[in-house]
């Protein structure tokens, strides 16, 4: 069963054109730029914004889980993969594909704060605002989006629709 578009592919290439101008003013003669992608869905929306971003920059990538084997948060974050390299000094921009309850975003800039960055920013594709339960702040907002479930562009549902080039809306089975 094909998804059905909730945003299409033209304006994700816009939306994150702007919000790679966006980070390209604010970061303007830093140094020690570090774009923190959260594996595995943000690695599409990474590449897609690295490769606009005039500022200079290294990539790091971490993997979190909160959802075992099950597909509702079971509330406890695990780091399932750590940053390779020290971000000590860096200002850390964190790149998530999805922000939901806001429980796993809280957990990781709070762990970044304990490693001592110049700064820790956040920058996510899609929000949906009305399932947040923890206050999160999003420094760059791709798009707020309904309570649905959401696959492509690097968005799965059981590691499927991942590279779709559009953001569409599937029913899980269950649901």
């Amino acid at each position: 069963m094909e998804p059905k578009t909730l945003i299409s592919e033209a304006d994700i290439r816009r939306r994150v054109s702007e919000l790679a101008a966006q980070i390209s003013r604010d970061y303007a003669g830093k140094e020690n730029v570090v774009l923190l992608a959260v594996l595995k869905g943000a690695f599409i929306f990474l590449a897609d914004l690295a490769r606009q971003l005039p500022v200079p920059h290294r990539v790091e990538f971490m993997a979190l889980s909160s959802y075992g084997k099950g597909s509702a948060s079971s509330g406890q974050v695990r780091v399932e993969m750590d940053v390779r390299d020290s971000i000590e000094g860096s200002h850390v921009i964190v790149i998530e594909d999805i922000i939901d309850t806001g429980r796993t975003l809280r957990y990781l800039i709070d762990l970044l704060k304990t490693r001592h960055p110049a700064s820790v920013a956040t920058c996510s594709l899609v929000r949906k605002q009305d399932r947040h339960e923890v206050e999160v702040e999003i420094d760059y907002l791709g798009f707020d989006i309904p309570d649905v479930f959401v696959v492509g562009y690097g968005l799965d549902y059981a590691e499927q629709y991942r590279t779709l080039p559009y953001i569409g809306i599937v029913e899980p089975s269950g649901s």
